[in-house]
């Protein structure tokens, strides 16, 4: 096998081009592969791909690095969302190059084909391996030919079965697109990528061939192994991008993003929020036509929700959370496009108002049309020009489009004319942080060493180690769900007092803890075990604390970062933590890796029986930096 620095000297033999930027006009200037995937973390993935492929250098080539060439110049800038995960130019790109990495990693964890001998699953190995990752590759790339409208500097429209772009184009985000349509729409196009030969030779595996045709259809439930592969390694690039972490995302349960956000909504409205109160505020109001959800309070509670059930990866601002629901087809949008709605309600009896909304449609929490509640006798009146509401820092405007089509009349209200989006250069040094690069790296570094079952558990605290949802036996996965469903119930009436939250926090961490929502000793981990005993990082673990339980502001009469001070104070009361040599609250730990180095700041606790019944080892990629004894 060659040395991996051979592959890419290799893979850069030609000369490289200047990455392709925008002209003053707004039109992307068409690239080669070669200056597509010259950037040094794309070309860390390819090497990666490569080593996971265990291929010799003409095999690669042949099956990987020619698919891989054609997919960089058939996507060129676009990105794969419009304003979700890789929203940035290039972000097309970018994701197929992950989620393939990934697929090869989690396909080492399986024989396939399943249940077939030995000697099968050996002849057959390198065909299901270049499945998986095919699949993974092409499993966003119908979003080309119904999510985007791309334009040619002459005006024509591009199509992906015309071939790679060839020259100067842009493009913009059709409006009112169908969310699942892009899965199906991969069949439109993965002709482009993989060739003749390539086809030949998987169709020459009818097992392996049946669900790939359901894979590149879009008919997941139809894809047996190939499609869970896709699912997994889907998830893992989807959480590193929007900071989540993806090692918890390849084990977490085959349930869809989409699928969770209904459940959670469903589970709200019907719980916990309040419709239709006929003399004041509620938290929502249904019309004849739609469910109208007052924005912040659903947008907190929705947010809680999820990270009750372990969900990662949710965005903790509101801004990309709208964006997130926006894409997952959880609401409807205004006429801009946008995710808030702005309206008054009149019960008809002296009490009026107005408030920022989001819009859904009652089928979704009510499939079932004689469930539904009946509709709200006021009024609810839509402001002529709907508004959204973009927090401060927030990024949401990252592609260069077309100006919108002309609107007939009978459109809500008129589109405002679309404001200049600012350019975002592609490559992923514009997207990551140079720390969030090195942890995307770190990723793949050991890719050498034996992959873990994704049903193997470990209870030891190796450096930052996946976790790998455990099993509970039906008792205590009986009592932490009910946990965390009165947690998700929690009205600001029956928040704790003061005197009482510092206890409810240790015990919201053991029972985090307990049901694997709160993860140790990773990357992202807020509760570390050190010195024989626990440290739980701050701030970020009573930020946590806050937007699960989004009552709490309102029950202390506090904002913002105050909150979170609030609870950090009330559980520096209980006195459970160890204090250093210099009678301070916070120690500091090293981070280290084979990568770089850097803090840990957190409280240490006098007894590690308040959050674990068995200590775990102590993570030995922490190093104490603070004198004094830890207990």
């Amino acid at each position: 096998m060659e040395h991996p620095m051979q592959l890419l000297s290799w893979l850069s033999r030609k000369p490289a081009q200047p990455t392709p930027e925008a002209s003053p006009q707004g039109f992307h200037l068409p690239a080669k592969a070669s200056a597509l995937l010259q950037s040094p973390l794309r070309q860390q993935l390819l090497e990666n791909i490569w080593r996971r492929a265990s291929l010799s250098r003409a095999q690669f080539n042949t099956l990987y690095l020619k698919p891989l060439e054609r997919y960089a110049e058939l996507v060129q800038l676009l990105p794969a969302s419009e304003n979700h995960h890789h929203a940035h130019l290039g972000g097309l790109l970018d994701h197929g190059l992950e989620i393939m990495a990934y697929a090869l990693k989690i396909r080492q964890t399986h024989l396939l084909p399943i249940g077939a001998p030995p000697e099968s699953q050996s002849a057959q190995a390198e065909a299901w391996t270049a499945a998986a990752a095919y699949g993974a590759l092409l499993h966003d790339l119908g979003k080309i030919a119904v999510d985007l409208r791309v334009e040619l500097e002459d005006g024509q429209a591009w199509h992906p079965w015309h071939g790679p772009i060839s020259r100067p184009y842009r493009f913009k985000y059709v409006k009112g697109r169908e969310y699942q349509l892009h899965g199906a729409a991969s069949a439109l196009v993965y002709i482009q990528v993989l060739d003749n030969e390539i086809l030949d030779w998987l169709s020459g595996f009818p097992e392996l061939w049946r669900q790939l045709i359901y894979l590149l259809a879009g008919q997941y439930e139809h894809a047996g192994i190939l499609g869970e592969i896709v699912v997994q390694a889907d998830k893992a690039s989807v959480a590193q991008q929007l900071g989540g972490n993806p090692e918890r995302a390849l084990t977490a349960p085959r349930q869809s993003l989409q699928r969770q956000l209904a459940d959670g909504l469903r589970f709200l409205v019907r719980e916990k929020l309040k419709l239709n109160h006929p003399e004041g505020p509620a938290d929502g109001w249904l019309t004849q036509d739609a469910l109208w959800l007052v924005s912040k309070p659903a947008a907190d509670q929705l947010r809680a929700y999820m990270l009750t059930q372990g969900i990662e990866g949710v965005p903790t601002s509101n801004a990309p959370f709208f964006n997130m629901l926006q894409d997952q087809a959880i609401i409807q949008t205004n006429a801009q496009d946008k995710a808030i709605w702005k309206a008054t309600i009149d019960n008809g009896r002296g009490w009026k108002n107005s408030f920022t909304f989001l819009k859904i449609s009652p089928a979704l929490v009510w499939p079932n049309p004689d469930d539904r509640p009946p509709p709200y006798e006021g009024n609810l009146t839509l402001e002529q020009e709907p508004v959204a509401v973009i927090e401060a820092g927030s990024n949401e405007h990252n592609v260069c489009e077309i100006s919108d089509e002309p609107v007939d009349g009978t459109s809500l209200a008129p589109r405002l004319a679309p404001q200049p989006r600012p350019l975002v250069q592609p490559g992923p040094s514009t997207d990551l942080q140079s720390s969030e690069r090195e942890e995307l790296l770190s990723l793949y570094s050991d890719i050498t060493g034996p992959s873990v079952e994704p049903s193997a558990s470990n209870g030891s605290a190796a450096a930052f180690p996946l976790d790998h949802g455990h099993e509970e036996d039906e008792t205590a996965e009986d009592s932490i769900a009910a946990t965390a469903r009165n947690a998700a119930r929690n009205d600001v009436t029956t928040m704790p007092t003061s005197n009482a939250l510092g206890g409810a926090f240790v015990a919201w961490v053991k029972a985090g803890v307990a049901s694997h929502k709160l993860i140790i000793n990773d990357t992202k981990a807020l509760v570390h075990t050190v010195d024989d005993t626990v440290m739980l990082v701050t701030p970020g673990i009573f930020k946590r604390y806050v937007l699960e339980h989004p009552g709490l502001e309102k029950s202390i009469g506090k904002s913002g970062s105050a909150t979170w001070q609030y609870v950090q104070r009330a559980f520096e009361k209980e006195k459970t933590h160890v204090k250093t040599n210099d009678q301070l609250n916070i120690w500091t730990y090293d981070v280290i890796g084979p990568r770089k180095t850097s803090q840990l700041r957190g409280y240490v606790l006098k007894d590690p029986g308040l959050i674990f019944s068995e200590q775990p080892m102590n993570n030995p990629s922490l190093r104490r930096v603070t004198e004094g004894a830890a207990k």
